[in-house]
């Protein structure tokens, strides 16, 4: 197990799903963990229970919120964007404001809190952020906009693991492939679908995307950097 003792860690996103998966693990190895949350009020305070982190209730798509929070937490030594928006269907059919509102989430925040993260995290910081599969690959209809967002992380990744490199920070992507959640259950109507792309037909588990966003997070993957770690079960192959 990875020891966090005394690191300052911070998981924007983490009352649900992956985000909550990896509040347990960072939490588990001793970190002091606080984590955001918008409208898991309950769930966040389980999970507060659950682990001992801090529950920050923060809309990842208000930047002036948002950067705040961030900010509160002081020098980090772990920054985790696991918050993430969802749309999908027929293009001409989406509500902009509905696609907008995804971008904000999934592109601006993360961006603008790794940037404020930045300014005073301390050397050999890690920022990590959940991306996805779907940056790569997009074999079905309907996720053209989603797409997009996660091919931005792929393009800011790369970028701010240059400008940061110089202080030993490492900024990577994780991007997982179909995981069990909320957001896409593993017994959900696309499931099947989604399975018949994969080499290992079934969802991830949130527990397997914290354990490699663990590792990324340790003192072990000092020389990744610029990265897009998949782990998607061969959705993209």
């Amino acid at each position: 197990m990875n020891d966090f003792t005394d690191k300052n860690v911070l998981v924007l996103g983490g009352s649900r799903g992956i985000g909550a998966a990896i509040v347990r693990r960072l939490a588990a190895g001793g970190g002091q963990v606080a984590f955001t949350y918008a409208g898991s009020q309950q769930a966040a305070e389980d999970l507060a229970h659950e682990t001992g982190a801090t529950p920050i209730r923060t809309d990842s798509a208000d930047r002036s919120e948002l950067l705040a929070t961030v900010a509160g937490r002081g020098a980090l030594d772990v920054l985790v964007v696991a918050a993430g928006a969802l749309v999908m269907g027929d293009p001409l059919g989406i509500a902009a404001d509905a696609v907008d509102h995804m971008i904000d989430v999934n592109v601006r925040a993360p961006y603008h809190a790794a940037i404020e993260a930045a300014r005073r995290m301390n050397a050999d910081g890690r920022i990590i952020v959940i991306g996805s599969v779907n940056g790569d690959r997009m074999p079905f209809a309907g996720g053209a906009a989603y797409a997009l967002t996660k091919s931005a992380v792929q393009g800011m990744v790369r970028g701010l693991a240059r400008d940061l490199g110089a202080r030993g920070i490492t900024v990577n992507a994780i991007q997982p492939g179909p995981t069990d959640s909320d957001m896409n259950p593993a017994d959900g109507p696309m499931a099947e679908t989604m399975h018949g792309f994969m080499a290992i037909k079934r969802h991830a588990r949130p527990s397997e995307i914290a354990e490699l966003t663990a590792y990324i997070a340790g003192p072990h993957a000092a020389m990744i950097t610029g990265s897009m770690q998949t782990i998607d079960g061969g959705f993209g192959a």
